[in-house]
């Protein structure tokens, strides 16, 4: 059984891993603050966690250009939060920075798995990561978060996505992190036009054939609404069909902000494809018999 290895949690990789948005933003692109109160916060960890997340992922700043959050007041924001989710419910607890500072002070409160946009930026993410015997996500992106990628440009889109990721998984080896451990993320609208996501995402088993965990980060983004002409608040379909897309390619991980129709959808295909199988070795003993 492949497994994905996060400090005490073994989470089955023959199933799909649905991981629950939860920011604590005053200006997510999706929510727009929705959960920053913390009795609104973990309202929704609640609802995350009944509708099956295996994984509450917690934001303490957008990946977007926005007003600066000083390290101190990303702290405030999601140190606090990790210890409450830990607390409370038995899920595995993943967060979403680029700061290995960060990423210290929620490790010893109880997180399992550093998910890093910045495509580990910061030198000493994978080290601290390591130090705990934590996961983290190495996600593709051309700039720095938070900065406009106005004109990005690929040689050779997915074979540049897929050797950067592998060197960055190469790096967090080299740091210490256990190579079941580490997941990747094609990192859908982060330095990519429209077409260029679109054509990541129908590429994704370029990736998977790494032999690492994929993550797919599509939910509610940008190139899907541009893609169908759909608002921020309209893309819930479109989400939950991108991730089908990935899944039917061998995608592992699902970074998303509806639990529950996700869950539905993935679990519908693992049913049918299992069901596919069933009949097939049937067929294949009718045949022989």
């Amino acid at each position: 059984m492949r497994t994905l290895r996060l400090r005490d949690r073994n989470l089955d990789l023959s199933r799909p891993i649905v991981m629950g948005i939860l920011n604590r933003t005053t200006d997510s692109f999706f929510d727009k603050g929705s959960y920053y109160h913390f009795d609104l916060f973990l309202r929704k960890a609640d609802e995350l966690v009944v509708d099956g997340a295996d994984i509450v992922d917690i934001g303490g700043v957008k990946a977007g250009p926005g007003e600066e959050i000083t390290l101190e007041a990303e702290l405030d924001r999601v140190v606090p939060a990790v210890q409450a989710v830990a607390a409370r419910f038995d899920v595995a607890i993943s967060v979403d920075t680029w700061r290995s500072e960060v990423l210290d002070a929620v490790l010893e409160v109880g997180a399992h798995l550093g998910n890093d946009i910045s495509g580990f930026g910061d030198l000493n993410y994978t080290k601290v990561a390591a130090r705990y015997g934590a996961g983290v996500v190495a996600t593709h992106i051309r700039l720095k978060p938070r900065v406009p990628d106005l004109n990005p440009h690929y040689d050779y889109l997915a074979d540049d996505v897929r050797t950067f990721l592998l060197d960055r998984v190469e790096r967090a080896v080299q740091d210490g992190v256990d190579p079941h451990a580490v997941v990747i993320d094609a990192g859908f609208d982060l330095g990519k036009t429209t077409s260029q996501s679109l054509a990541l995402l129908g590429t994704t088993q370029r990736l998977v054939d790494t032999g690492f965990p994929v993550l797919i980060s599509a939910s509610n983004k940008g190139f899907l609404g541009e893609t169908l002409g759909l608002g921020v608040t309209e893309r819930r379909m479109a989400s939950i069909c991108a991730a089908s897309i990935a899944m039917l390619q061998g995608a592992s991980v699902y970074r998303v902000h509806d639990v529950r129709g996700t869950v539905k959808a993935l679990d519908t295909i693992a049913a049918l494809r299992g069901h596919a199988l069933d009949s097939r070795d049937h067929q294949l003993s009718a045949n022989e018999a």
